[in-house]
């Protein structure tokens, strides 16, 4: 598969199936292989494109960095691939966890490049009101990280996110390639910052036909990353839908979670999905 070549880095990007562009963006793990199972199962409906976010995977990184304005890059990078892949057609759009930040902030910057946002399970603690303890615990997570590395870290921060742990051992398996180096690029350049960034929800309130808010049915509701998505639905008057399995359902239970989703996407624009 080829790369885009983009100010910096080399994105690397993969496609299966026929029909309209869905992009699909990762979170923490920042790669394709997350997405492989769920693309599968859509390939009859849409043109399913995932990639490495830069620096992950098979993206390496090509020149210095703003790191300041990390978030802005990636979603300059998923800007770039909705054109490469669909110039003329807006796309649908799905992120999960710092990749639903990533699609939010696509969504009110670029608003006339998707026709559906899809914002799954976003760990966005910038608009919840215990933000100021979130942000401590992060802070503890990552402290705890850099004396003694990504096991007990990773273990520390699925209880902030209230996950099943041994969902979380089978999902982050150290022996899948570049699992240890995508660990460890998140926790230095993303952990502290995605979930503390500005998504202005004033924005948000002038595209809010646009989103979709999903969560996982098996996700603890009192998890930050289900009530970043109640926040959002609570302030711009949105319901928010479920799909089967916690917090990566693409991965764990990928052809009931494409299903639904697609149920869900059909309910909501039937003019256009109800053709899939």
């Amino acid at each position: 598969m080829p790369h885009l070549e983009r100010p910096g880095a080399k994105i690397w990007h993969e496609s299966v199936g026929e029909g309209p562009l869905l992009l699909c963006i990762s979170g923490g793990d920042g790669s394709v292989d997350i997405w492989r199972m769920f693309a599968n199962a859509l390939k009859e409906k849409f043109t399913v494109v995932m990639w490495d976010r830069r620096g992950f995977s098979r993206s390496p990184l090509t020149s210095t960095q703003d790191y300041a304005n990390r978030l802005s890059t990636d979603v300059s990078d998923a800007a770039a691939l909705i054109a490469h892949y669909s110039p003329s057609t807006p796309a649908t759009v799905i992120g999960n966890s710092s990749g639903a930040i990533i699609a939010l902030r696509l969504l009110t910057t670029h608003p006339t490049l998707l026709r559906t946002c899809i914002s799954y399970e976003p760990p966005l603690a910038s608009i919840l009101p215990d933000r100021s303890a979130l942000q401590t615990e992060h802070q503890a997570v990552y402290a705890l990280y850099r004396s003694s590395g990504p096991f007990p870290a990773l273990e520390r921060f699925a209880k902030l996110t209230q996950a099943n742990q041994q969902n979380l051992k089978n999902i982050i398996n150290f022996e899948r390639p570049y699992m240890f180096s995508n660990m460890t690029y998140w926790f230095e350049r993303e952990f502290l910052a995605y979930p503390f960034a500005e998504v202005g929800l004033g924005e948000l309130e002038g595209v809010k036909g646009k989103l979709v808010l999903v969560c996982g049915e098996e996700t603890v509701r009192g998890a930050y990353q289900y009530r970043a998505n109640e926040r959002l639905g609570e302030v711009l008057g949105l319901v928010v839908e479920g799909v089967p399995g916690e917090h990566v359902a693409h991965l764990t239970h990928a052809g009931e979670a494409a299903a639904k989703l697609v149920e869900i996407l059909k309910a909501r624009d039937g003019e256009f999905y109800g053709k899939l």
